[in-house]
């Protein structure tokens, strides 16, 4: 599963339009401004601006960001879908770009 985080306004309601795969993935898109994700990482005052800018945004449109329903993947799916005989019995699955038996 992978985590989604997005931003939630004072309603309530959920903005899709800044959903990410990080809280910091989530800001960069909120503030107006283009801010290196490389260098956010590095540089600890270059990271202090951006937070400020994101708390100013934030705190203006009184939004917060948050953690959203975990998205399932595709392979996590599969693998709730595959059930493992008992007794150890072997299967026979077929991997995706893989071949069964032959």
């Amino acid at each position: 599963m992978t985590a989604q985080w997005t931003v939630k306004d004072a309603e309530g309601k959920l903005l899709p339009q800044f959903s990410g795969a990080s809280p910091l993935e989530v800001g960069r898109k909120v503030v107006p401004i283009h801010y290196d994700a490389f260098r956010l990482r590095v540089s600890m005052s270059y990271r202090e601006l951006f937070e400020r800018a994101l708390m100013q945004v934030l705190r203006r449109e009184d939004w917060q960001i948050v953690r959203a329903k975990a998205k399932r993947t595709r392979r996590s799916q599969a693998a709730k879908e595959v059930s493992v005989p008992a007794h150890g019995v072997r299967s026979t699955l077929q991997v995706a770009g893989g071949s069964g038996p032959q």
